[in-house]
């Protein structure tokens, strides 16, 4: 009888050892691979630049349709799934940044009041750190000045009217978000 329950535990030893390795490929195989060992512990490697060309889309930002926001350079490219750049332009950042990773447009509103108290139109929302919401937006009207309590975290990524009319026609629900250093 003890053969059998040390044979019965090895057995299910083996299978959860074989399920972990299976689930841990199917992980590995479903980043893109542009991703791919570019999120290293707390600091991710930032991806290079065309110094000629600052507008030009970053090395490793993935591939396919997507949507690439780099943190450091204050800068949108809007991807097709082509791989080329159908528009790219400067934004002014919330007071929280995301997470260099892949994220998923999850919510849209054609308009809102911003966490800041500005009309804002256009809201793309791709992600949320400690209950802020971040995502894409533009300020109907003239962009109000930042809030001047240090206690205000907001998570609007500020975008022209013209780029953010262009956001709102290309990032619906479920495209990528892929943002870099």
């Amino acid at each position: 009888m003890a053969g059998t329950s040390a044979g019965i535990v090895a057995g299910l030893t083996a299978l959860a050892v074989g399920v972990v390795g299976l689930l841990a490929h199917q992980a590995h195989t479903t980043v893109p691979a542009g991703l791919r060992g570019a999120a290293r512990a707390a600091g991710a490697v930032k991806a290079p630049r065309d110094r000629h060309d600052p507008a030009a889309l970053p090395d490793r930002s993935g591939t396919g349709e997507r949507v690439v926001y780099s943190v450091d350079d204050d800068r949108v490219w809007l991807v097709g799934p082509d791989n080329r750049v159908g528009r790219t332009f400067p934004v002014r950042p919330g007071g929280v940044d995301p997470l260099p990773g892949t994220y998923w447009v999850s919510s849209r509103s054609n308009a809102v009041t911003g966490s800041d108290g500005a009309p804002v139109e256009h809201v793309v929302r791709f992600t949320s750190m400690n209950g802020v919401a971040i995502g894409f937006s533009a300020a109907v009207g003239s962009a109000p000045a930042p809030a001047s309590d240090a206690d205000t975290r907001t998570g609007g990524i500020r975008e022209s009217r013209e780029d953010g009319e262009a956001m709102w026609r290309f990032a619906t629900i479920g495209v990528p978000v892929v943002v870099i250093r």
